[in-house]
């Protein structure tokens, strides 16, 4: 077996105009969404997903090599195991709280919060860490939500807010969260409100079932990556009429069944297979050059091969991005932009 660089070439159409805004994410609040004007573009391209990292041994049928040898040379093939499916939770029994809102910080070293409320006009939380502002809607029937301790270790304000009348809200409960993460991953490989999933999933399913196909995390995420551009579509009508409405979430299975998604719903569902497999997957919001258009992205994280990646390299130990939207069949990037520029906003 060889050491040294791993190359894997996907083809993808990526159309090049850019004007406008990517469809709105709309959870994450006081983001402005530019207004929008669509004129695609015919121009595409190749892009090469490429791995280096002179520790890594090459595995059986990765390498050029590995492609042209016999079919007995791949023999001892062993498949990627994924670790125990990382769940998360809402205890009511652990909740801090009122007759309106209760929050449940009993997993709060696994990355994540449970929260329920009930009010007849609506509920936001807010969560502050440091400088950092996060705000969620919380559905008002009592469902519980988990929404992530994203920012890593230390002190959480987390805030209820229940709706008056237009933007006035009145405050329910507040309290203070101590954070200290069992590891910096945990926050990002788990469901929460925005990655939505559990093991009965058809997206975990299917994830499972490429990853039965490789024999480490890198593999996984190619075969991932491989799976979404061949076979989900850029949604350009979902992109148009989310502008207009607030409150859209993304349902995996959905943009699986449908076979298209706007860039939160792919951002979403890689966020969620890869998850699934226990590979730490980030979901990220922010704005892209040239308009600052407010987009959703990922980036991901392999122990086994060092960092990956995408559409260009990054420095050893750092998370790397992962952008399918721009690498989707049909993509226009006048609702997602050139991808020349990224500004990390917010995680989830």
């Amino acid at each position: 077996m060889r050491r040294g660089m791993r190359q894997c070439f996907v083809s993808i159409i990526l159309l090049s105009l850019f004007i406008a805004g990517c469809g709105n994410p709309a959870a994450p609040e006081g983001s402005s969404i530019p207004s929008m004007e669509s004129t695609p573009s015919e121009d595409t391209t190749q892009v090469s997903l490429v791995v280096e990292n002179p520790e890594y041994e090459a595995a059986p049928g990765t390498s050029e090599a590995a492609k042209e040898a016999p079919a007995g040379a791949k023999a001892d093939f062993e498949s990627y195991q994924a670790p125990p499916f990382a769940d998360s939770a809402f205890h009511a029994e652990h909740a801090q709280g009122n007759d309106k809102v209760k929050i449940d910080l009993d997993h709060a070293n696994q990355g994540y919060i449970g929260v329920s409320g009930q009010s007849d006009t609506g509920i936001k939380l807010q969560v502050f860490i440091g400088e950092m502002e996060y705000r969620y809607n919380v559905p008002a029937d009592g469902t519980p939500v988990i929404f992530p301790l994203q920012e890593g270790d230390g002190t959480y304000t987390i805030k209820a807010n229940e709706k008056v009348e237009d933007t006035k809200y009145r405050p329910l409960f507040t309290l203070d969260c101590e954070v200290k993460l069992d590891d910096e991953f945990q926050p990002f490989l788990r469901p929460s409100a925005y990655v939505d999933y559990d093991q009965d999933s058809e997206c975990v399913k299917l994830a499972a079932q490429l990853a039965a196909g490789e024999e480490d995390a890198l593999g996984v995420v190619g075969a991932v990556f491989e799976y979404i551009c061949d076979n989900i579509v850029y949604d350009k009508e979902k992109a148009q009429m989310v502008q207009t409405t607030t409150g859209y979430m993304p349902v995996l299975d959905d943009t699986l069944r449908t076979g298209k998604g706007i860039c939160f719903d792919y951002a979403s569902l890689v966020a969620g297979m890869l998850r699934s497999q226990g590979i730490p997957t980030k979901m990220v919001f922010g704005d892209v050059s040239p308009d600052d258009i407010y987009h959703a992205w990922n980036m991901f994280y392999t122990e086994e091969t060092g960092w990956v990646t995408v559409k260009y390299e990054v420095k050893a130990d750092s998370w790397n991005r992962l952008d399918l939207t721009f690498s989707a069949n049909g993509a226009d990037s006048s609702f997602i932009g050139d991808g020349a520029n990224y500004l990390d906003e917010k995680y989830y």
